[in-house]
């Protein structure tokens, strides 16, 4: 694991803006098609901002979320919406979506057809990952009913994941997935998060999931 600390989180998210797309431009000049994987909630939102505005050849991207709640798109709690909000805009509104949700009841009602909506874009270029103050990642939660599944070696790039903390079925990229990106970084901010990550490598990734990825990735922190 490589930690990263800014003295403060502007300049954590222009840094890392600017990190994200150097290595998108580098795999854009190796490859006909690249893909990035992103988290949803809030506090990426600044770095999609920035990184909208880069100049790249957006419509040679292909981005896939690490995980979804399994509501359409239109929903408050929906992180396509957000995604769609905030990182396809400007130059990255020519980037196109791999699909994390269908409109069918249970995840696992799509979930074959999701899989092969995302299987020619492996192994994902970039991979950005959040972290929760419960050490999970993706929808990859301690506790949850597949996470043992989802952290074997063997299984597949999505599953289906129910857990106590999640108010919603999910839908998530698995460990061997977000292990096997050529360029992993984890985002996180504040004293409790740091916490956790201290903690994370101390645990298994049964205990802390996160762990499941942490020796991969590049840890980027501001307070």
């Amino acid at each position: 694991m490589e930690f990263i600390e800014y003295p403060d989180r502007d300049m954590l998210m222009l840094s890392l803006a600017d990190k994200l797309s150097s290595q998108l431009g580098a795999a854009l000049r190796r490859h006909d098609t690249v893909s990035l994987s992103v988290p949803g909630g809030t506090t990426p939102g600044p770095v999609f901002d920035t990184l909208s505005g880069v100049d790249l050849d957006w419509d040679r991207v292909h981005v896939v979320l690490n995980d979804e709640r399994w509501v359409p798109a239109d929903h408050p709690r929906s992180n396509t919406g957000l995604l769609r909000a905030r990182l396809f805009q400007n130059h990255a509104a020519k980037a196109h979506l791999i699909p994390l949700y269908a409109d069918t009841p249970t995840p696992e009602d799509s979930l074959d057809a999701l899989s092969e909506g995302l299987a020619p874009h492996l192994p994902v270029s970039v991979v950005l990952l959040g972290m929760g103050a419960d050490m999970h990642t993706a929808s990859l939660f301690p506790g949850a009913d597949n996470l043992e599944a989802a952290l074997a070696s063997d299984a597949p790039p999505l599953m289906a994941m129910r857990a106590p903390g999640a108010s919603e079925p999910r839908i998530t990229l698995t460990a061997p997935v977000l292990r096997a990106a050529l360029n992993l970084h984890i985002l996180i901010t504040g004293a409790e998060k740091r916490e956790a990550l201290e903690r994370a490598r101390k645990l298994s990734p049964s205990e802390a999931p996160v762990a499941a990825i942490l020796s991969e990735a590049t840890v980027h922190w501001a307070e």
